[in-house]
C-alpha cells in the first residue's frame, strides 16, 4: 500500500509542475494548486485506472494531467507490462491519447504500454525544440558527422524518483560551477578514477574548454536540488572513441563522477544512471545506442553497467588507459523497462493528500 507523505511530482523540467496524490484508491492530479483530474486506481500486478472527473475542460491540459497520472502509476508499478484503462470513462479522450502513443487497443481492451509512455519526451525534457534537429552532414577536425543542435542551457531533464521521494535532474554546467568541480576533482576517490586533481585555474580551463566544444556537454546532476555529481555527455561520432568501433551518427557517450560521498550508494546509482540514459534517448529519437569506455579493470563500475542493461562489447587500448567498450541499446532500455532498477529498491512513492478543490 502506498504511503501518504510526499506528492509524486511530474514535469519539473518543463516549468509546469504537476503533483499526483494518492488517498486510498483515489488519484488526484493537481496543477497550480488546483485539482485538475481525479481517477480511481486499482492496484496490483496489473494496475487499472478509471477516470472520475476531468475538472478542467481544456483538452491539452487534461492530457498533461493524464500523462502525469500514467507516469506515477508506471513508476510505482515497474513490473506492470500494461496499465489497464476503463474504456467507458476514457472514451472522450481515446483518440487524442492514441495520437500521442499514450494508449493502445488490444482487442476490446484499452491500456497504457509503458514502453511507449516512457518514450514521450514532454514530462521529462525541458526543451523539445531541438529534438529531430535537421540532418546536415558537416566536417570538423577531419570527422564527418551530423551538425548538432545548439547546446542546452539550464535544466535539460528532471524525473521524480519514487524510492527517494525527490527528483533527479541534470542541468548544463557553467563556468560558475568551477569551484564545485575543483573540490570534486581533488577528492581522493574521484582522483583515483579521473586523475584530474590540481589547481582551480586548471579546472576552470578544463570546464571552459568543454563548454566551448560543440560535441561535449558538461552537466551537473542534482537530487532534490542539491548538486551531487558531474557528467560529460558527448556525440560519439566526433569523439576520440569513434575510431575504435563501428560508430553511428547519433551514438551518445558519457562520463561520470559522483562528487558528494553520501550519494554513492545503490539507491542513488539506481536513480541517476537510468535517468541519464533516459535523457539521452529522449534527447534525439535517432539515438539507438549509448556507449561508454570505463577502465577495463573497474570491476564495480562494469557490474553496475551490466545491471543497467549495458553489454560489454570488447576491450581495447586508449593511449591513456585500457578500456572496455560497453553499449546500451534503445530497444533494450525501453522494452525491458530499464528506467526502473531490477529489484532491491522500493518502488512506492510517498504521496500526500491533495489540497481542497
Amino acid at each position: 500500500m502506498l504511503s501518504t507523505t510526499v506528492p509524486f511530482r511530474c514535469g519539473e523540467a518543463t516549468g509546469r509542475t504537476v503533483e499526483v496524490y494518492l488517498d486510498g484508491d483515489r488519484l488526484s492530479v493537481v496543477a497550480e494548486g488546483r485539482v485538475g483530474l481525479r481517477l480511481r486506481l486499482q492496484q496490483g500486478s496489473s494496475p487499472h485506472l478509471s477516470l472520475e472527473e476531468p475538472v478542467r475542460p481544456d483538452p491539452s491540459e487534461v492530457l498533461t494531467n493524464i500523462t502525469a497520472a500514467f507516469e506515477m502509476v508506471s513508476a510505482t508499478h515497474p513490473d506492470a507490462e500494461r496499465i489497464g484503462l476503463d474504456g467507458a470513462s476514457f472514451a472522450g479522450l481515446v483518440a487524442s491519447m492514441a495520437e500521442r502513443g499514450l494508449v493502445v487497443r488490444e482487442g476490446d481492451a484499452l491500456s497504457v504500454d509503458p514502453t511507449m509512455l516512457w518514450q514521450r519526451p514532454e514530462p521529462w525534457l525541458a526543451n523539445l525544440a531541438t529534438r529531430d534537429f535537421p540532418a546536415r552532414q558537416i566536417m570538423s577536425d577531419g570527422k564527418r558527422h551530423p551538425q548538432r543542435s545548439p547546446k542546452p542551457k539550464g535544466v535539460i531533464y528532471s524525473r521524480f524518483i519514487p524510492w527517494l521521494g525527490q527528483a533527479v535532474a541534470f542541468r548544463a554546467a557553467t563556468i560558475d560551477d568551477v569551484d564545485t568541480l575543483h573540490r570534486w576533482f581533488n577528492d581522493p576517490v574521484v582522483d583515483a578514477a579521473w586523475g584530474e586533481a590540481g589547481a582551480r585555474d586548471k579546472h576552470a580551463a578544463y570546464l571552459a574548454g568543454l563548454i566551448a566544444d560543440p560535441h561535449m556537454i558538461p552537466l551537473i546532476g542534482t537530487i532534490g536540488g542539491e548538486p551531487f555529481g558531474y557528467f560529460e555527455i558527448y556525440w560519439a561520432k566526433e569523439n576520440r572513441l569513434a575510431p575504435f568501433y563501428d560508430v553511428q551518427d547519433y551514438d551518445r557517450g558519457w562520463h561520470v563522477l559522483i562528487g558528494e560521498s553520501r550519494f554513492r550508494g545503490k539507491a542513488y546509482i539506481s536513480a541517476w544512471l537510468p535517468s541519464l540514459m533516459h535523457a539521452l534517448f529522449l534527447d534525439d529519437p535517432r539515438t539507438e545506442r549509448i556507449v561508454g569506455e570505463p577502465k577495463a579493470d573497474h570491476v564495480q563500475q562494469l557490474r553496475n553497467l551490466e545491471r543497467s542493461g549495458f553489454a560489454r562489447i570488447k576491450t581495447f587500448d586508449f593511449p591513456h588507459k585500457r578500456a572496455a567498450l560497453v553499449m546500451l541499446l534503445r530497444e533494450r532500455f525501453f522494452c525491458e523497462r530499464l528506467w526502473s532498477p531490477a529489484g532491491g529498491i522500493p518502488a512506492s512513492p510517498q504521496t500526500a493528500s491533495p489540497p481542497a478543490s
